[in-house]
């Protein structure tokens, strides 16, 4: 069978399965039985061919699930739903609301910096856009703020949380590709703070544009001393948490997985100590990581069939073979495969994206010589711009169905994309200077 009929078959399962209405992630193992039983199966009836191709499909991929680089996953995923669910990470919510005082857009600040811890912690740009939307947006609108002002923040802090670490999608992308869990999560530290300070100076230009976007209102004054009691009680112990699990990584003083653990015991004891820790709130942080850890087990088992199955049809090579044959330059495929992503951003989530492209798009990144840990994070980038993409990204019909009435898509669109735009500079950025993103990780102890 030639290359392309094989990889047309495939693909052509996996759409098959979606549109009758299988879930993705079962979508892809259904296609993957169907692809074992006709590429690995020989000769023989069809249930002896389904015996032995899926049999030694399972025996490709197992070991890709029991691997100990994925164990960061449920320990940051758990490491969030704790901050969640035991009240500390409102805490330092509200407290930085109170420290910013009178400062303009305050409350978009808020958003962004909520917004991230959330979204990171989480591994759920969607789950974030939807508590945030409804949260945060209706605040902002009794205040005054203007729709873009409101909606744009919530928008725009995906990117930030696919980036700064500790971030379980980068952990789950580095493990797709057979990349350095820590050299991923160190090498998106600088573009995060990079892409931060943009939608920084993007607020602060907005509100100097326009001062009735995010009008001032009366607070009750606190004093210095106040002030200073919410700096160490309520926000220096909880960042602490999350800059003590970098440097453990940076410096090479643990594992990932090892400092993902270490991060979960923080929070036990910071809760602890702060006496709001329950067995209750223990009991649905648990719930909540092992939900997302159990779909998460399933894309990954589905990518690695997958791969197995591209290779073993000779449609991966014969895709990289073609693609390369056309002459083009490097940066112009690098490009090609950003657009291919800010599509696929409109139909699915950011798992199944990597799931459909991680075999693909990383076999294709060696051959033309690419860092492969620069060009993740480029992936990254691509995964989350590609849900806030107008018309149809998913995060936008998320928050049409948490925004306030009278909300149309128009707002939202409006609103996403000077976010965008951050976003898309600084992959303009990392693709001119490739050191952003790989200067740290050559420090680091890993």
């Amino acid at each position: 069978m030639e290359w392309f009929v094989a990889l047309g078959f495939l693909l052509g399962l996996v759409l098959l399965f979606m549109f009758i209405g299988v879930p993705v992630a079962l979508a892809f193992l259904a296609a993957n039985m169907v692809g074992a039983t006709y590429f690995m199966g020989g000769n023989g009836d069809l249930l002896t061919q389904m015996s032995r191709g899926i049999g030694q499909l399972a025996n490709n991929a197992i070991p890709t699930v029991t691997t100990f680089n994925l164990m960061p996953v449920p320990m940051f995923l758990l490491m969030g739903e704790l901050f969640f669910f035991t009240g500390l990470a409102n805490r330092m919510f509200g407290a930085i609301d109170k420290l910013m005082g009178r400062l303009p857009g305050r409350l978009s600040f808020v958003t962004v910096a909520g917004g991230t811890a959330f979204a990171t912690l989480s591994g759920s740009s969607m789950g974030s856009t939807a508590l945030l939307g409804s949260l945060m947006v209706p605040e902002m609108q009794k205040r005054g703020y203007k729709k873009h002002m409101a909606i744009g923040p919530i928008l725009g802090t995906g990117g930030l949380a696919m980036l700064i670490p500790p971030s379980a999608l980068a952990v789950l992308l580095a493990t797709l590709a057979n990349l350095d869990v820590g050299q991923l999560l160190i090498a998106g530290i600088v573009p995060g703070l990079m892409l931060a300070s943009f939608y920084v100076v993007l607020i602060l230009i907005m509100c100097l544009i326009d001062p009735d976007a995010a009008p001032a209102y009366e607070l009750d004054p606190i004093t210095w001393g106040e002030r200073l009691k919410l700096l160490v009680f309520d926000v220096l112990p909880m960042m602490a948490i999350v800059v003590a699990v970098i440097l453990l990584i940076l410096n090479g003083w643990s594992t990932p997985s090892e400092s993902a653990a270490f991060g979960c015991i923080g929070v036990l004891i910071l809760a602890a100590l702060y006496r709001v820790l329950t067995i209750s709130g223990i009991i649905a942080s648990v719930k909540g990581a092992l939900r997302v850890t159990v779909m998460a087990l399933l894309i990954i088992f589905g990518s690695a069939t997958f791969s197995s199955l591209l290779a073993f049809s000779g449609a991966s090579a014969g895709l990289i073979n073609w693609a390369t044959g056309f002459e083009l330059s490097p940066v112009v495929m690098l490009l090609v495969m950003f657009a291919i992503l800010l599509v696929l951003g409109m139909f699915m989530d950011q798992l199944s994206m990597m799931l459909l492209t991680v075999p693909i798009f990383f076999p294709l990144a060696q051959t033309l010589n690419f860092d492969l840990i620069w060009f993740a994070v480029i992936i990254l980038l691509a995964l989350e711009i590609s849900f806030t993409t107008p018309p149809f990204g998913l995060l936008l019909f998320v928050m049409k169905g948490v925004s306030a009435p009278g909300t149309t898509m128009r707002d939202i669109y409006i609103a996403a994309l000077p976010f965008m735009a951050c976003a898309m500079i600084l992959v303009g950025l990392l693709i001119i200077f490739p050191q952003i993103a790989l200067w740290l990780p050559s420090l680091g102890g890993n």
